[in-house]
């Protein structure tokens, strides 16, 4: 806030900028999260012209029906070998707005790029965008997490309240943070891991992107992502959005 103030003899002094921070709960942080989704819905429907002066309430359910799903499928850069159309669509739903518009980039695959967490952190630099990582394990079970930022390598912990964790096996769930911690995202040369509270990582990758491991932890109140604790990972991919 700017307020301009008057001295002795009516002099102007330069206004003086006050800055406040403003402190809401979990749950505020996701209505808003989702309020900004819905914002990006009517955004689409004012650039069709689609207005509810043109529509009666039984067409206006039909171009509800018709707009939703259009709405949440991306345009893919890359065919992904992981991920089905129905999928993609169900996850699209769940990501950051400021991902909202743009295409999906693969950035990293195990198929092209081999099995080494040194060539994913590689391939991080750069961005500057949110990642999906999406992992098949040895069973075909499909999980992974969306991250606020770039994976890197690190002394503690980074990342937001953007990040969350996802999972296939067996149903679609999301799991968004629960604000216990702020243990989202850690990595360094011979591990990456997201999660934790209680000594175990909701989910961890090994070095050689061979091994991995998923348990419940505090931070994103999840369940185990895998059919195991203990995993074998068959291929990975990892999305930008740029």
């Amino acid at each position: 806030m700017s307020r301009l103030w008057y001295g002795k003899k009516g002099r102007k002094h330069q206004a003086i900028n006050h800055k406040y921070t403003l402190v809401v709960s979990v749950a505020e942080y996701h209505r808003r999260i989702d309020a900004l989704n819905s914002e990006e819905l009517r955004t689409l429907c004012r650039r069709l012209k689609i207005t509810r002066e043109d529509t009666n309430p039984k067409q206006a359910a039909n171009i509800k029906t018709d707009l939703e799903p259009e709405a949440f499928r991306p345009n893919l850069r890359d065919p992904s070998e992981l991920l089905q159309s129905d999928q993609i669509e169900k996850l699209t739903k769940h990501l950051p707005p400021r991902t909202i518009g743009y295409p999906w980039t693969l950035v990293y695959s195990t198929a092209k790029h081999g099995m080494s967490l040194k060539t994913l952190y590689r391939t991080m630099l750069g961005l500057d965008t949110p990642v999906l990582m999406v992992i098949k394990d040895s069973d075909g079970q499909v999980f992974g997490a969306l991250a606020s930022e770039p994976f890197k390598v690190s002394d503690c912990f980074y990342g937001t309240g953007e990040t969350f964790l996802f999972t296939f096996s067996p149903d679609f769930e999301v799991f968004k943070w629960t604000g216990d911690n702020m243990f989202f995202i850690k990595g360094d040369m011979d591990s990456l891991a997201f999660g934790g509270g209680g000594g175990e990582f909701a989910l961890w990758l090994d070095g050689d992107l061979y091994h991995g491991r998923s348990h419940s932890c505090k931070t994103f109140g999840n369940h185990t992502l895998s059919k195991r604790e203990d995993f074998i990972i068959q291929d990975i991919e990892i999305w930008a959005f740029e």
